[in-house]
């Protein structure tokens, strides 16, 4: 434990069989995240949080992300919990900083991008086989000159079991339990009409497989560890959690539900806004409770296999190799698709208009088109087709070649070469045609049968057509064919290649006499280079491309793009003391890298740091890093096309619920209104509006400065007791940012006009209404070098453990992370904005200022392990002034027992007081990876999480 503490590491749940390894490490040269330098003991300058193998024992966890997003350094994004806007994939962030920031590796070598999708830019660590951690290094802080661009954040290394022998098998089964008790949120959704769970539910099943197996061979000279692991997640829906059973309003006072709903919303310009009930129309409208069809957990089935394996060919050469395969199939589902306000001419004889509603439509001749139809824009929810959903299979695999081994006793080598490609696939089902649409709404009655028909069916543009009623209740026939006839499944595939060929020499010039005097060792230097290719590949069908699928905002354009990159790298530790009074060791760590990019771009990254050991208690470190982070291949080459942001009214329209503007109309004009539109056009009813989305390749790098200092205390006079702190800051320049949608119609408002031209008015005036790039009112909020971050804060460790006689170990971890600054500046021309525990705003996602993590470890002597552990998160302030999210604490408890000396049971039970996750309400959505009306990449969403497995090892 003093040895992980040391590093800045956290010891938690270390059994003494793994703290017995890691003290024979104190004799063995090692590599420790944040170096390629071997070191004859652990002290490193940097600061590095360890994960080890147990703690995935006492957490139960069967997804890898489960278990680091409870780390206080750690963020989620991308997870099993997100629905509308997933890409299936689960990623990893440091700081708050983004995925983007935060290089993941698998024995130090790199991983690929997660997937071809927006958003899934960070890796997948769905490709990790747990079962083959061996521990887990959590590096936060630049490291871009050691492992290149991505690492400005931080770094999250895997280190996996490469010397297995034998046979494992392990089984897990788990599950979620909560009960529905919130009678507060029950009667809120019960007085808007909504059904809600009561009473306690059980769901969310988990099972998972895993089988490793090993061996040396030719008397020890090499080993193969291969694996294979098979996993399957049941879904658990919004409906079945009361305070996710209707979205809430963004104060959660009410159920907040889109202007697209069953009863239909027609919005006729001149003669105001109706719902359908029977066959009349009704002014006003009724909101559509989309949250109940959306998953809080998707279901997922994953296989993995892979091996792991090495071979001495002689003295000089080791042969190496990792392989590693992933099959991962998701499903996305949300809420029904529909006719999302679009405009249509109606025909006076549709056989399907009441004689109220044609009175309506067609009463004042002035409003009518020049061919006598009626502009009319209808959003109309297909409940009678089913919700929309999407399938998501990624297909991973990753192949390392490699030798390594001593070239002399002065300096050896390490070189390989990498290949990964993941294989995307998005199945979109369920989804409405806008073309046929059109032709479905435009009815008539057959002179020839006398049956209601399309149009387009008699003058022969559309034989097929199947007409569509959505003018009266119960028009429509659930699953009928008229739904059938308007389905149009999406496709669309893509992969991301990664190409590496990395090799370096490293050399102890103590040989040459190159040392210090008041040193007794040498210089230790690396040489190296590396090359890396990207490709990124997206291939949507025609439907995609022409954007006819009325649930997806636009049109999804194509991309093919790759880059690639030469780079020069050098390390050096200089011991400068050594053996001294007050200097039991002093080194100095330093660190550059060259790169030279194919998009004409070159970028020097370095780092300085040192360690000073006044004695085996006491040791002071600090670091200062140059990170660079050249744009990667999603923020080069991401396919433009429409998204959703979220915005809780148009500063220039009355809103959905009677809210009058909030800008005036000399502010407006700024954006496009003029005097007719101003005020005169109706406000998105779903609170969501259009932005364009896109990579830009005229991107240059960001720059980060990075700078740590901190101290390990190991007292003598309390024996077992390790203390570190190390206090942290990174500040970003021209960070790679989209910017908010609503910052830049703000900062147009108030009088920029750089940001005035990214704001495009639809024809009515609206920013909501449409799909077409061309036509539709959208903001555009491309990639560009916009943004500013500082980040500060401190990390607090400490490890106690003691002997309790004939009772066995005690052990204690505590992990906390205190942030005292966390700004962000869109812009040069924007305020900054103060992020340290707030959340909303330009803000986005939840930053506390305050987590902790605390587990208790009892080693008793009767083969039986017990933990119980406590995770706080501290309040989050609401910048919008809705809804500030509590302080939240949960309670763990498991245990693990040697049934046999082959065969363990463990048990254990997560949030065990089902605390419920505080309520964010709307403003939670996918925009701000909330899902639900939560952040449950940052909370426990699910209420208990309950588990039971067994491992048997041969």
């Amino acid at each position: 434990m003093a040895v992980s503490a040391a590093l800045g590491m956290s010891a938690a749940a270390v059994l003494p069989s793994v703290a017995n390894a890691q003290e024979e490490l104190l004799v063995e040269e090692v590599v420790v995240t944040g170096s390629r330098i071997q070191k004859t003991n652990l002290v490193t300058s940097s600061p590095v949080t360890q994960v080890d193998a147990d703690e995935f024992k006492f957490q139960g966890t069967t997804r890898v992300e489960d278990l680091m997003k409870n780390l206080p350094q750690v963020y989620s994004n991308q997870n099993a919990s997100q629905s509308n806007g997933a890409t299936g994939t689960a990623t990893l962030n440091l700081r708050n900083l983004g995925d983007e920031r935060t290089l993941v590796l698998i024995n130090g070598r790199r991983m690929p991008a997660g997937s071809p999708l927006q958003g899934g830019v960070g890796a997948d660590i769905n490709q990790i086989p747990g079962a083959l951690i061996k521990r887990v290094e959590v590096l936060t802080g630049g490291a871009s000159a050691t492992y290149g661009s991505d690492a400005v954040a931080g770094v999250v290394n895997f280190i996996m079991v490469d010397d297995f022998e034998g046979i494992k098998l392990d089984y897990q089964y788990s599950q979620y339990q909560h009960d529905n008790d919130n009678s507060r949120l029950q009667r809120i959704v019960g007085d808007a009409g909504f059904p809600f769970p009561d009473g306690s539910n059980t769901d969310g099943d988990i099972q998972d497989i895993s089988l490793v197996l090993g061996g040396n061979f030719d008397n020890g000279r090499g080993n193969i560890t291969a694996y294979a692991s098979y996993r399957e997640i049941d879904g658990v829906l919004q409906s079945e959690r009361d305070y996710s059973a209707c979205a809430l309003n963004d104060d959660a006072t009410g159920c907040f539900g889109s202007g697209t709903s069953a009863e239909g919303t027609f919005l006729t310009p001149g003669n105001g806004t109706y719902y359908v009930d029977g066959d009349q129309f009704i002014p006003g409208s009724q909101a559509y409770n989309y949250g109940p069809l959306n998953y809080y957990q998707r279901p997922d089935e994953r296989y993995t296999a892979g091996a792991f394996g090495r071979y001495s060919i002689n003295e000089h050469v080791e042969a190496y190799t990792e392989l590693s395969f992933m099959d991962n199939q998701t499903n996305a589902q949300i809420a029904p698709s529909g006719s999302f306000f679009l405009d249509y001419n109606v025909s006076p004889d549709n056989p399907f208009l009441s004689d109220q509603q044609r009175d309506i439509l067609f009463g004042d001749p002035s409003l009518l088109n020049d061919n006598g139809t009626a502009p009319v824009t209808i959003g109309r929810r297909n409940v009678e087709g089913g919700p929309r959903n999407q399938d998501l299979r990624h297909t991973t695999f990753r192949g390392v070649f490699g030798a390594r081994g001593d070239i002399n006793d002065t300096w050896r080598y390490d070189v390989y070469g990498l290949y990964a490609e993941v294989s995307m696939e998005n199945t979109y089902n369920n989804d409405l045609s806008n073309a046929k649409l059109a032709n479905a709404v435009d009815a008539v009655i057959d002179p020839e049968t006398g049956d209601i028909t399309c149009r387009s069916v008699l003058d022969g543009r559309d034989p097929n057509c199947v007409p569509w009623n959505p003018w009266q209740t119960g028009g429509v026939e659930p699953g009928g064919a008229a739904t059938e006839y308007l389905a149009l499944p999406l496709f669309a595939r893509g992969t991301t290649t990664q190409k590496v060929i990395s090799g370096y020499v490293a050399g102890s010039l103590g040989d040459y006499g190159i040392q210090l005097p008041t040193a007794d060792s040498g210089v230790e230097i690396i040489l190296g280079a590396e090359y890396r290719k990207e490709t990124l590949n997206f291939n949507p069908d025609e439907g995609f491309r022409l954007g006819l699928g009325a649930g997806q905002g636009g049109a999804t354009n194509p991309v093919n793009g790759e880059y690639d990159v030469n780079e020069f790298f050098l390390e050096a530790s200089v011991p400068l003391v050594e053996g001294k009074t007050l200097a039991e060791e002093v080194v100095l760590d330093l660190g550059y890298r060259y790169s030279d990019y194919s998009t004409d771009t070159t970028t020097d990254t370095y780092g300085i740091s040192g360690s000073w050991a006044f004695n085996n208690s006491f040791k002071l470190r600090a670091s200062y890093q140059r990170a660079v982070r050249a744009p990667n291949i999603q923020e080069l080459f991401l396919p433009q096309g429409f998204n959703l942001f979220d915005m809780a009214q148009d500063p220039c329209t009355t809103s959905a619920d009677g809210n009058p503007p909030t800008a005036t109309l000399e502010q407006c004009m700024r954006s496009g209104i003029t005097a007719e539109t101003y005020n005169n056009y109706p406000d998105s009813f779903a609170g969501q509006y259009n932005y364009l989305q896109g990579g830009n390749t005229e991107l240059s790098p960001e720059e980060a400065d990075t700078y740590s200092i901190g101290f390990i205390w190991s007292p003598e006079f309390i024996d077992g007791l390790t203390m570190s702190v190390d206090w942290y800051q990174i500040e970003i320049e021209q960070g790679i940012e989209d910017l908010e949608p609503e910052f830049i119609l703000n900062q147009c408002l108030a009088g920029d006009d750089a940001m005035c031209a990214s704001v495009n008015r639809g024809p009515r005036g609206d920013l909501w209404i449409g799909s077409d790039v061309n036509s539709s009112g959208h903001i555009v909020a491309l990639q560009d070098n916009l943004a500013k971050e500082e980040v500060e804060g401190y990390d607090v460790i400490f490890d106690y453990s003691l002997e309790v006689g004939g009772l066995g170990t005690l052990m204690f971890n505590n992990t906390m992370s205190i942030i005292e600054t966390w700004d962000t500046q869109q812009a040069s021309s924007a305020p900054v904005d103060d992020c340290k525990g707030n959340w909303g705003g330009n803000c986005g996602y939840p930053t506390p200022d305050f987590r902790n993590n605390f587990r208790a470890t009892w080693l008793t002597p009767w083969g039986i392990t017990g933990s119980l552990a406590w995770r706080h998160i501290g309040d989050v302030t609401d910048l919008n002034g809705n809804l500030d999210l509590d302080d939240t604490d949960y309670f763990d408890v498991s245990a693990v027992w040697d049934v046999l000396d082959n065969t363990s049971l463990r048990a254990g039970i997560n949030n065990v007081l089902d605390e419920e996750p505080p309520i964010a309400g709307d403003a939670a959505g996918p925009s701000l990876n909330g899902n639900g009306n939560v952040f449950p990449g940052m909370y426990d969403a699910l209420g208990r999480y309950m588990f039971l497995g067994v491992s048997v090892e041969f």
